[in-house]
């Protein structure tokens, strides 16, 4: 009897090491190009005589930060941006909640096709529609006003989150409705009292998501906000290069280390909120 002869195991080791070693080698490239720009900003930040180039502070200082930190660079813009995208973070979540629950608990013949157009509009550029955007709100007198642009904004953001608070509301057991039903309440008060706190989490990963969308949106405030009393810190930024007769990138980039802060700081207070994950394992009883 002739026994088949093996496979050689070692070259495919060697095969599969030699990917890993690549796929890794790549990751690190990529990491290194994300972690260098963070790296420069906080040395420049803390540097008097900041260039393009890395080089570490000698001696480190907060002048920098000294000459960004007054009303009209800072605080104003902050205060303005704040007020756009918090405004605009709230009147999302409360949109997305609203539409994500009849696409979530009732059957349509017309949800796939609702899904499929929210789907496609996450992926349609703002720039497509600035342009009639524009012309509509000269009609309607909202061009350089917040609320105008608080609404655009929440519109612009609206798909993606109708889209992921869906999803979430879709893993809460729509058993626990029925019960909350079959005690008296209504759709709304279910909502309220029964899927909302379960959909924390959630909600939290929608909020984050929204508001770092627009706490970054440059676009759409630089062409409905005509007063430089009303820009955000997102525009702001862009402007800085021009107040100067030469960059001066310490200050630049001082002033992105606090652009940054709200969105941290967002993440940080919710952060707890995302732990709590989807456990229903004790709400349902047989």
């Amino acid at each position: 009897m002739t026994v088949a002869p093996t496979r050689p195991v070692r070259p495919r080791v060697a095969r599969g090491l030699a990917g890993r070693g690549a796929a890794n080698l790549a990751l690190l490239v990529v990491g290194f190009a994300f972690v260098i720009p963070m790296v420069w900003v906080v040395a420049a930040a803390f540097n008097g005589t900041a260039g393009l180039s890395v080089s570490w502070p000698q001696p480190w200082t907060f002048d920098n930060f000294r000459a960004v930190l007054n009303v009209e660079t800072t605080y104003r813009p902050m205060l303005n941006g704040l007020l756009l995208c918090g405004g605009g973070t709230l009147v999302t979540m409360v949109g997305a909640v609203l539409a994500a629950y009849p696409l979530s608990r009732y059957r349509s013949r017309w949800s796939r096709p609702f899904l499929l157009t929210i789907l496609f509009a996450t992926g349609l550029p703002i720039t497509a529609i600035m342009v009639p955007v524009y012309g509509l709100f000269v009609q309607i007198n909202l061009i350089d006003t917040v609320l105008g642009t608080v609404l655009f904004m929440a519109t612009s953001a609206l798909p993606i989150s109708i889209w992921l608070t869906k999803n979430f509301m879709d893993g809460v057991p729509v058993e626990l409705e029925e019960a909350a039903w079959t005690d008296g309440a209504s759709p709304m008060q279910a909502l309220r009292h029964i899927i909302l706190p379960l959909m924390w989490p959630g909600m939290s990963v929608v909020a984050i998501y929204t508001f770092i969308g627009l706490w970054g949106n440059f676009f759409v405030p630089f062409v409905l906000l005509l007063s430089n009393d009303q820009l955000p810190a997102s525009v702001s930024i862009f402007t800085f290069f021009g107040q100067y007769g030469e960059i001066v990138y310490g200050q630049l980039a001082a002033y992105s280390l606090l652009y940054s802060l709200p969105a941290v700081v967002l993440y940080l207070f919710l952060a707890r909120r995302l732990g709590g994950a989807f456990n229903f394992g004790g709400a349902v009883k047989g």
